[in-house]
């Protein structure tokens, strides 16, 4: 098979060339440590926050609002275990949604079990979070909301301002995991006057291992890491200088490129979903079809197995997901899904196209050509199919 056709940008990015070769000579030539005092060390300090302001400037923040970490999950168990840490001896309750990444959904459970309590919203059919909810939600002992900007399984994308201000009114912090969103919408951080927010290097063609959290000036945190106080002592440890310079370029480049991306990919994604609705009977387009991410296209195919429909499209050279990356090997439905009302069955039969930068009109019809073969293939060994 010389081709593969990639749509699972959701679950991460190629790193762009230019960034590789931006990361280059810092493995080998520029290897110092920031930390160090002579010349090559303060030059790759000064390499080092030059990435900082790069990545500040696509959030519209301060470059000392920049904390880098390790990845959008260490992020957001910074965010949220770091609030609850200093906060706990004013109040005790989390508020989160039931279709966050599990991230956010494990480290709001962990807390549980150590005497925090956690509220999780429910969402409605097309995943969106009803505001009414979270206001009646927050209570006195509410100390951080944490709500995700874009989903990374459906696309769909919260009024995270709306959010922010019925959370501040009530004298809450905010938190959003924005790792699916970064790169992909415009985001202002002071505009939102959002508290913390998280993402990750790997979703907008940077290097893996590489993420940040944005903490507003004056937000206080307890670390998870201690050690040399790097980081304005917030995540101690020596700097990954090179995924650091990566990340930089790569914040960089989506600040130029997003749009022109956008214009590009939404009639690709459009297309796919509907000549789908055309071809395909039976299917559903999870989503909110207004407010969803313009890369985005998450359908149930009804009647079929997920993992036999992507191991079909994998045989010819079409890399797909059903349900999200991190919880592919797992054998339980997408919980987005289910929360968002569909039952097992519809669940399991779900497929997720996520478009990128390297995708071209001519992948979406392979794609147009390849699924629907495999669809009727599979139904017909359906027993459900045939009662149907």
């Amino acid at each position: 098979m010389d081709k593969t056709y990639y749509f699972d940008y959701n679950a991460t990015t190629p790193t762009d060339p230019r960034v590789v070769d931006a990361m280059a000579p810092f493995f080998t030539e520029k290897f110092h440590n920031p930390s160090s005092f002579y010349r090559h060390a303060g030059q790759a300090f000064q390499a080092m926050e030059a990435a900082r302001a790069s990545v500040a400037a696509l959030l519209h923040a301060s470059a000392k609002e920049i904390i880098f970490t390790s990845g959008g999950t260490e992020s957001d168990n910074l965010a949220i275990q770091g609030v609850a840490a200093k906060l706990k001896a004013k109040g005790n309750h989390l508020i989160t949604t039931k279709i966050e990444h599990p991230a956010v959904l494990n480290t709001c459970q962990h807390l549980a079990k150590s005497g925090f309590e956690v509220t999780f919203l429910p969402v409605d059919r097309v995943g969106m979070v009803d505001p009414d909810a979270l206001r009646q939600s927050i209570r006195p002992a509410t100390i951080l909301v944490s709500i995700m900007h874009a989903n990374n399984e459906i696309g769909t994308i919260q009024p995270l301002k709306e959010l922010i201000a019925i959370t501040h009114e009530k004298g809450a912090l905010f938190h959003s995991d924005a790792v699916q969103s970064t790169g992909k919408l415009p985001i202002n951080v002071k505009d939102l006057d959002i508290d913390l927010l998280s993402f990750s290097s790997h979703k907008i063609y940077g290097p893996k291992g590489m993420g940040v959290l944005y903490v507003k000036s004056g937000v206080k945190l307890e670390p998870l890491l201690f050690g040399g106080g790097h980081e304005r002592g917030l995540r101690s440890g020596t700097e990954n200088v090179p995924g650091i310079i990566g990340l930089g370029k790569a914040a960089e480049l989506a600040g130029q490129e997003m749009a022109a991306e956008e214009k590009r990919l939404r009639p690709l994604r459009d297309r796919l979903e509907t000549e789908f609705r055309r071809i395909i009977p039976d299917i559903m387009v999870n989503g909110d079809t207004r407010q969803r991410l313009y890369n985005t296209l998450n359908l149930s195919i009804r009647f079929i197995e997920g993992e036999a429909m992507l191991g079909y499209l994998d045989q010819h050279g079409l890399a797909l997901s059903s349900g999200s990356a991190c919880s592919a090997k797992s054998l339980e439905p997408s919980h987005v899904l289910l929360a968002i009302g569909l039952s097992h069955e519809d669940a399991h039969g779900s497929l997720r196209i996520s478009l990128g930068k390297y995708n071209q009109p001519a992948d979406v019809d392979k794609l147009i050509e390849v699924l629907p073969p495999i669809v009727e293939k599979l139904r017909s060994m359906s027993p459900f199919w045939k009662k149907k």
